[in-house]
């Protein structure tokens, strides 16, 4: 084919996105005359989106030596960038450093202003982010971004700021990190850049959204990503991502079957080798989804190839445990993983498992000092979701604590949030909770229409630990084998009253503190309408609760 008309055919193909036919084209091109840098440069990039995950870093190294053959040294030390940031994307950062040196080093050889230099501050702004230097971090993507204006390289700018935003939103400045997120948003859904920034800049910003919890976002531009990847059907390198990003929008509105698939799906594509990092956030996406709906045996399993591939197992394991039954387990291990969090969007990770798993275990004095941290948080991030999931457990504290006027309150409010950001099982939660709370108030019709409508919910989703849970809360009330409204733990607290134990003895042999025997015993004496421990043992003996 004559040179001329391969290069006009390979411009037009991409020009339509057809990326493969658009490579072929010029591939023929440069074979018979090589191309001029700034159009190889177009020519790297439809290689390095052909390439699986695991090719880009070969592309990006092929592309510098050329660019230096061809004598275009700032291109080279682009090309020897986006070599380290692939590298970088597969944890080898020792490979890493050695490319961006390589840049630094050509660049200072060669005397050379240009987009290069500020592409390699992005390189140290994400230094100064493993350091945990974000304020430097901060400077030297605002730098980046400077450099990018001066010389008019939208790609270069979108990356800086890109950059820029998720320091913003790991410093816990969510509305302004999530301001420049949604300008850099704007630009990627534009067409004005390189598809390859496109699919890094999507694929970044949704993790940080998926950090803070902004689900609102996450969900608006992972509709967006899903939409450019169709579009895009040749793309490799971020279809794993995109697909990770899709199950998480997927299992937080109640799809868990296809949650699963797409989760799996991704894994399939981020195996390797080398495996993606990110294939460690598959498996435990897929735990969650086999813990929530009751396959305890194959959440175990993908819980622990998420760890072998480098994410935590928690707090979903410790969840486990507590289905399980395995309560002390529980208990040990989510207090170990709140220790070890440290900033604050990682401790609101663990935060609502952490109270989940304290209420369980009847730990209401740390169950409330975690639900005010909570609290705090999310008036400091201005997170929605964490606002409902703190709603939601300062619900159910005051429910445990016998007090359900206030706990309505609270849960109509967590109500309201997850019915807006249209979080399924969360959703289905609170409406348990707010029949239990209304058959406290003895308000039985309401009850009866929030149970039936969580019991509704729970089998729509398939959450068998949940339902069995709302079985054993809620029928025998409906039975009537518990006097006075008595909860099963009351029962077998009143039977230990009336054996003549006193307080201390029962928290040592129940596991529990005294205050929390002190306050069940505060509740059940309401309850029965008596006064003193020999009114309640006279109660236990006469309705044979002994």
């Amino acid at each position: 084919m004559d040179p001329t008309d391969a290069l006009a055919r390979g411009f037009a193909e991409y020009r339509a996105r057809r990326w493969r036919q658009a490579a072929e084209f010029l591939e023929a091109a440069d074979r018979e005359s090589p191309l001029p840098p700034e159009q190889f440069e177009i020519l790297a990039n439809l290689r390095s989106l052909l390439s699986p995950v695991q090719g880009a870093p070969a592309v990006w190294e092929e592309a510098h030596r050329q660019f230096l053959a061809r004598g275009d040294v700032a291109r080279a030390a682009t090309a020897a960038y986006w070599a380290g940031m692939h590298w970088h994307n597969l944890g080898a950062e020792a490979q890493t450093a050695g490319w961006h040196a390589r840049a630094r080093r050509i660049l200072d050889e060669a005397g050379l202003d240009c987009p290069a230099r500020g592409y390699l501050m992005i390189a140290t702004a994400l230094e100064a982010v493993m350091r945990r230097d974000v304020e430097g971090a901060l400077r030297w993507f605002r730098q980046a971004a400077e450099v990018g204006r001066r010389f008019g390289d939208r790609d270069l700018v979108t990356l800086a700021r890109h950059g820029e935003a998720r320091a913003l939103l790991a410093t816990g400045q969510t509305e302004a990190g999530a301001s420049v997120a949604d300008e850099v948003m704007v630009s990627v859904t534009s067409d004005e850049l390189s598809p390859n920034v496109v699919g890094v800049v999507y694929c970044s910003l949704l993790q940080g959204l998926h950090e803070v919890h902004d689900v609102r976002r996450a969900r608006e531009w992972t509709a967006a990503m899903e939409r450019w990847c169709e579009t895009q059907p040749e793309v490799t390198p971020y279809r794993g991502e995109c697909l990770l990003h899709r199950a998480a929008v997927m299992r937080m509105g109640g799809e868990w079957e296809l949650a699963l698939r797409e989760s799996i799906q991704a894994a399939a594509r981020l195996a390797g080798p080398p495996p993606h990092p990110a294939i460690g956030s598959a498996f435990y996406l897929e735990g969650e989804v086999f813990r929530l709906t009751g396959r305890f045996a194959q959440a175990e399993e993908a819980y622990a190839r998420a760890s072998a591939m480098g994410h935590p197992a928690q707090p979903g394991r410790s969840l486990l445990r507590l289905a399980q039954g395995r309560i002390e387990d529980a208990q040990r291990a989510i207090r170990r993983v709140l220790g070890e969090a440290l900033d604050p969007s990682s401790r609101a990770q663990v935060l609502p498992a952490f109270i989940e798993v304290m209420l369980a275990a009847e730990d209401a004095d740390a169950a409330r000092a975690a639900c005010e941290e909570l609290e705090q948080i999310a008036e400091a991030m201005r997170s929605e979701y964490l606002g409902g999931a703190a709603a939601q457990a300062r619900g159910e504290l005051f429910l445990a604590n016998g007090e359900p006027r206030p706990a309505l309150v609270a849960l109509r409010k967590a109500a309201a949030v997850w019915q807006e950001l249209g979080v399924a099982h969360s959703a289905a939660q609170v409406r348990l909770l707010l029949g239990l709370a209304c058959r406290e108030l003895d308000d039985l019709d309401t009850a009866s229409l929030e149970i039936d409508g969580a019991r509704r919910a729970f089998a729509a989703l398939d959450a068998r630990p949940d339902l069995e849970r709302l079985e054993q809360l809620t029928a025998p009330a409906r039975a009537g084998d518990r006097p006075a409204g008595l909860t099963g733990r009351e029962v077998e607290l009143l039977a230990l009253v009336a054996s003549g134990r006193t307080n201390r003895q029962i928290a040592a042999e129940l596991f529990i503190s005294e205050k929390t025997v002190a306050r069940h015993v505060s509740n059940i004496f309401a309850k029965l309408g008596v006064s003193s421990r020999a009114g309640a043992t006279a109660y236990a003996f006469k309705h044979q609760l002994v």
